[in-house]
């Protein structure tokens, strides 16, 4: 892998766990200010974004976006179904099962699960480095999300099958869609893998039956995690770990607590402690240790 392609997916990557931090942030701002509830956010975020992304690539590629359909049904259902809702899903209802802070750190355990499969993929012990960045990640992402308090994570087991079963969908979706990424490109597997997981969300929550009180902070925050949360995120994303495979992107991507926590702390005027800048400093150290690792044909 080039010094170019591996700058490129280090730099998507970073924006898109960047985005999904504002995203959530914008998500809490709907549930908690405006009454929202995930049933009706998270089905019709994807289905949108899903739409107005696939109506992009067919402007670009016209009848090829449907290729994918005729070669690979069955990988992007996996992809839209296991991965894209599924992570969705299993996030918020570990969410409803304790709080934010505990399902955070239970699905960014995902990079752990990516390592191991891919260890024993490839019949390799993990390098140190590798172990190093995976520790400095979750236990940043601890930080951000309890303040460094464990008391502050509610860990019933239902809490902790979700979150776990939430890490394992980041899993999927992070490592399964990789060929597909090759052959249809990053814009088409996700606007697709968009529209099946929006798709069977729908037709489980049924949002369309859920009272929403929608006036203008609504349309716009829907507006930006539609476009910026959702399209624009997952979109780098996925050609982010086309670039630099799925082991380190997830792992780039573990900057999304601290742009969440920025965010809240601007907009939601949140408080930001010393724990909080513990976190910080943990995460970007994953980065810039991943960034200065020589041996980026690993992934």
């Amino acid at each position: 892998m080039g010094k170019e392609a591996a700058a490129k997916g280090i730099l998507l990557t970073l924006t898109g766990g960047t985005l999904w931090g504002f995203s959530g942030t914008c998500g809490q701002f709907l549930m908690q200010e405006k009454g929202l509830i995930s049933d009706w956010l998270v089905p019709l975020r994807l289905l949108t974004a899903g739409s107005l992304l696939l109506l992009i690539c067919f402007l670009k590629e016209g009848g090829r976006i449907f290729d994918i359909w005729r070669k690979d049904k069955a990988g992007i259902l996996i992809f839209g179904i296991l991965g894209m809702s599924m992570c969705q899903y299993t996030y918020f209802t570990a969410i409803g099962a304790s709080n934010a802070g505990t399902a955070t750190v239970l699905q960014y355990t995902g990079p752990v699960l990516i390592l191991i499969y891919l260890s024993l993929r490839h019949k390799r012990m993990p390098r140190p480095i590798e172990l190093l960045a995976i520790f400095l990640a979750v236990l940043g992402t601890f930080f951000l999300a309890t303040h460094g308090n464990p008391g502050a994570m509610v860990l019933s087991g239902k809490a902790l099958f979700w979150g776990l079963l939430s890490a394992v969908a980041l899993a999927v979706y992070t490592v399964q869609p990789g060929e597909l990424l090759e052959k249809y490109g990053s814009a088409v597997v996700t606007a697709w893998g968009m529209l099946v997981g929006g798709g069977m969300l729908c037709g489980i929550f049924r949002p369309w039956r859920i009272p929403a009180a929608v006036d203008g902070q609504v349309m716009l925050g829907m507006a930006a995690v539609v476009i910026l949360g959702t399209v624009l995120a997952f979109s780098c994303y996925m050609e982010g770990i086309r670039c630099v495979g799925p082991k380190k992107g997830s792992l780039y991507a573990s900057i999304e607590p601290v742009s969440a926590t920025i965010f809240s702390v601007m907009w939601m005027k949140e408080a930001f402690g010393f724990m909080d800048l513990a976190g910080f400093a943990c995460i970007l150290s994953t980065i810039f240790l991943l960034a200065a690792d020589k041996e980026q044909g690993s992934r």
